[in-house]
């Protein structure tokens, strides 16, 4: 089996804080965004609103699980090594609503996400429950790769 074709090593579940506030414009009701990413989830079912003061609310998003590829630890060593360590939460529009889509400590997986562009994407405080099993996922799996510049061939 190639290492390309591995199973993910490490799936972390985590849960999804968004929040809703009253759009500025006549053309969106609703502003949606990711609030905060925690490591265990509310006893509720997803898209529960926990709580509204002034017209802003927060909700339940649900649960997802941030997968681990022993290939991207470079990308993870990136994001560990940044000033502020981000998760990103990514959520797509569903009716007046938002659906959680996916999360990720990946940079470059988060650039992928951005394509569309009518989903919101959001780079949160990376929790620090989170921080440290990547960190450790980091040191255990990751391996220096030696860059090797091709030469051309003289004709």
């Amino acid at each position: 089996m190639s290492e390309a074709m591995l199973p993910p090593v490490l799936s972390i579940p985590v849960a999804v804080l968004v929040e809703s506030c009253p759009g500025v414009t006549m053309w969106q009701d609703r502003v949606w965004k990711p609030l905060a990413v925690l490591e265990e989830a509310p006893p509720v079912p997803p898209m529960t609103r926990l709580r509204e003061e002034d017209g802003r609310e927060v909700w339940f998003a649900g649960t997802a699980t941030v997968t681990l590829h022993r290939t991207d630890t470079p990308n993870y060593r990136e994001n560990l090594t940044a000033a502020e360590p981000r998760i990103w939460v990514l959520l797509r529009p569903k009716g007046d609503a938002v659906a959680l889509a996916a999360v990720t400590v990946d940079p470059g997986e988060a650039e992928i996400f951005t394509e569309n562009p009518h989903d919101i994407l959001e780079a949160l405080p990376l929790p620090p429950g989170i921080a440290v099993l990547l960190a450790s996922f980091v040191e255990q799996h990751h391996v220096e790769r030696e860059f090797h510049k091709r030469r051309r061939d003289r004709q």
